[in-house]
């Protein structure tokens, strides 16, 4: 997400610091360029508007121009009105009311709000320790109830059992009763979309609205829908009453103007956002490191959460200490890789690294994708442990044998020999720089950033 306004920015933002003293003209040179950035990655033409005065306002001021560091002060702006634009916050989903706690899931269809609403019960379940009831009021499309209750099953979130012919108002009622019955923390109702808004959808919603009192109203909208999604937002804004938005689909829109849109039209917080398709693929909105992304200033804490969710500190502990001695097998290796993949792959971490726009251009030169980490992992597992703790002892025959177990070529064999040699000779030079050197213990990650057999053929990136 994000990714064709981070360039263009990243761009802008390059020819600003180079310079020492700026003037006030190069200032409006640059804001004509992040105009037309953000009118690419489609941002409401309102909303782009009003950015680039606030910015302009404050950018043209004599503390800017006058400073040390001129155009980093330009960059500061920019980002402090980006977090502003977003929401200047998160914002929790709420859960202070009477259990059980009602959340309504509204939006068109086709937006993904069966597939969040069986992620959002996962993810109460699991960050908020909530029992979960989750209850499909979609009485129109074809197999909708049966959707939830297979990705409900999935999730392991119970489901309201099915009643044919019950109409949605009631069945938002005997999902609240049993809710209450049987002890539920929080009842979520996935109600019907339609391909466009009216009236008939608008008065469904509104009817079961009235019946629960939701403490949450949230819409599930697709960031891939850009300047429509603003449209959709204000609508149900305006006609039933929105508590919140769920973007959806995030990592498939490279623009992310809908985020900057959204949130400014109806003041209404994005509190959720979809970036994958599994169902533990949803995290909470943060407004300055959504920012921070846009501007390749990273997400170091998202990083080292998503880092902390998925490595045990046992584990981690037990690699550091490893690390410290200067060794790091295949094993370790392989078990760096393992974690990689769990964290959501390259794709997901590339974009919460400081100055990632660059690496992600010399990357794609190489022609390297995610298959590369299956493709190594295998050819790992297809070592014996005697092998894997020992590297050296891999020749010639060894190398045939490992390449046909892991259905890859004795080249990539060999590559991934180069690539661990590498890391090692890195970390053994760590450990004698000591605390001078780079972090060591990023679960998940080596040394420097780059994951494990993610570098280009030939070395680093150059």
């Amino acid at each position: 997400m994000f990714e064709s306004l981070s360039a263009r920015l990243g761009s802008v933002f390059e020819g600003l610091t180079r310079r020492g003293a700026l003037k006030e003209s190069d200032v409006e040179a640059a804001l004509r360029e992040i105009r037309v950035a953000l009118l690419e990655a489609d941002v409401a033409l309102p909303v782009v508007k009003d950015f680039v005065a606030a910015v302009k306002e404050r950018a043209i001021g004599h503390e800017v121009l006058k400073s040390v560091t001129p155009g980093q002060m330009v960059v500061k702006v920019v980002n402090d009105h980006l977090v502003e634009t977003l929401g200047a916050e998160a914002v929790e989903i709420n859960l202070k009311a009477r259990p059980p706690v009602p959340i309504l899931m509204v939006g068109l269809q086709g937006s993904g709000k069966t597939t969040t609403s069986a992620k959002l019960g996962l993810w109460l379940k699991g960050k908020e320790k909530k029992k979960v009831l989750l209850a499909s009021l979609d009485t129109r499309r074809p197999a909708a109830m049966e959707q939830l209750a297979v990705l409900g099953s999935q999730a392991e979130v119970a489901s309201l059992p099915i009643v044919k012919g019950e109409p949605p108002v009631a069945i938002a009622r005997r999902a609240m009763q049993m809710g209450a019955l049987e002890g539920y923390d929080v009842v979520i109702l996935d109600t019907a979309g339609r391909l466009a808004i009216d009236q008939e959808l608008m008065a469904e919603v509104a009817e079961v609205r009235a019946a629960v009192e939701p403490a949450e109203t949230l819409l599930v909208a697709d960031a891939m829908t850009g300047q429509d999604a603003v449209t959709i937002a204000t609508e149900f804004n305006e006609k039933v009453g929105i508590t919140g938005i769920v973007l959806t689909r995030v990592d498939g829109d490279a623009r992310g103007g809908a985020a900057l849109s959204m949130r400014a039209v109806t003041g209404c917080p994005i509190k959720l956002m979809g970036v994958g398709e599994k169902l533990d693929a949803l995290e909470a909105f943060h407004p300055e490191r959504i920012a921070g992304r846009i501007l390749g200033m990273g997400d170091v804490v998202g990083l080292v959460e998503k880092a902390k969710e998925t490595i045990e500190q046992e584990e981690a502990e037990k690699l550091a200490r490893k690390m410290a001695k200067g060794v790091f097998d295949l094993n370790d290796m392989a078990d760096q890789l393992s974690k990689l993949r769990q964290m959501g792959g390259l794709g997901s971490l590339m974009g919460m690294l400081p100055g990632v726009g660059k690496m992600k251009k010399a990357l794609a030169g190489a022609n390297v994708d995610e298959s590369i980490l299956i493709r190594q992992e295998a050819i790992i597992s297809s070592m014996t442990p005697k092998e894997r703790a020992h590297p050296k002892l891999i020749q010639a025959s060894r190398k045939r044998r490992i390449a046909a177990g892991s259905g890859t070529t004795v080249q990539d064999v060999n590559k991934l020999l180069k690539q661990h040699m590498e890391m090692s000779k890195m970390m053994k030079r760590m450990t004698k720089m000591g605390k001078k050197g780079l972090p060591m213990g990023m679960p998940g990650l080596p040394p420097g950033g780059l994951p494990p057999g993610m570098m280009p053929p030939g070395g680093g990136l150059k």
